[in-house]
């Protein structure tokens, strides 16, 4: 089950349940669009796979899973990328499509 994190690993921007700008990596590593789109080029700093946004979960209780169930993260993860680090993993993958990485 998905954590839904409520923040942006780079820039800390805040990412609630209902955002329509929370992406994340097969790992679950959360970003927000901006920075997937702009620094982070569709590459995961932190395993090199591709983003999708993330879903919402859903607040109707009527099947019984739902946010008041299952509440989302409070935990915030928050560690701007190293750009340093960063540039080889970006320059490897980023002309390759994430379902080949």
């Amino acid at each position: 089950m998905l954590k839904i994190r409520p923040a942006c690993e780079n820039c800390n921007k805040p990412l609630p349940n209902t955002s329509n700008e929370a992406m994340i990596c097969s790992f679950e590593c959360t970003f927000c669009k901006d920075c997937v789109d702009t620094i982070l080029y569709n590459v995961c700093p932190n395993c090199g796979g591709g983003f999708e946004k993330r879903p919402t979960r859903p607040r109707n209780c009527l099947t019984g899973n739902c946010l008041k169930k299952y509440p989302e993260s409070n935990k915030i993860t928050y560690k701007p990328v190293d750009k340093d680090k960063f540039k080889e993993i970006l320059n490897t993958f980023r002309n390759i499509e994430p379902r080949e990485r």
